[in-house]
């Protein structure tokens, strides 16, 4: 064997279960357009179940083992972040509220120099 297939953790069947994902969620489609006469509730159920089911079955690729354990990585890490307290989260909101009615009026500002400088250039007048 060489290194490539000694590292790939059981990825030999993961065409196969992409397909598998592919066909359920095509189903799940194309079987709400079929039934249409059927219940809005039994349809929503059916679509729900075949996206938890191609989801399962999308857990079990390499690329699904993959992203789980980013996801339980990640879920890790936000629970290492300090969150502000309330009034660092205010007091830093109205910074940003302040800088912004700042830069909007200095934008303004200088639209409207620009909006007269090109007025007194072409002649025209907008009023």
């Amino acid at each position: 064997m060489n290194a490539s297939t000694e590292t790939e953790p059981s990825g030999s069947f993961d065409f196969l279960k992409w397909g598998v994902i592919v066909l359920l969620l095509a189903g799940a489609v194309v079987g709400n357009y079929i039934f249409a006469e059927q219940s809005i509730l039994v349809r929503a159920l059916a679509v729900v179940a075949a996206i938890v089911i191609a989801g399962l079955v999308a857990m079990q690729t390499v690329k699904g083992r993959t992203a789980v354990a980013f996801a339980k990585e990640s879920r890790t890490e936000v629970r290492k972040v300090v969150w502000p307290t309330r009034q660092e989260a205010v007091q830093t909101t109205g910074i940003v509220l302040v800088a912004t009615l700042i830069m909007s009026l200095l934008l303004w500002g200088l639209d409207s120099v620009l909006f007269w400088v090109v007025g007194l250039i072409t002649g025209l007048k907008v009023g």
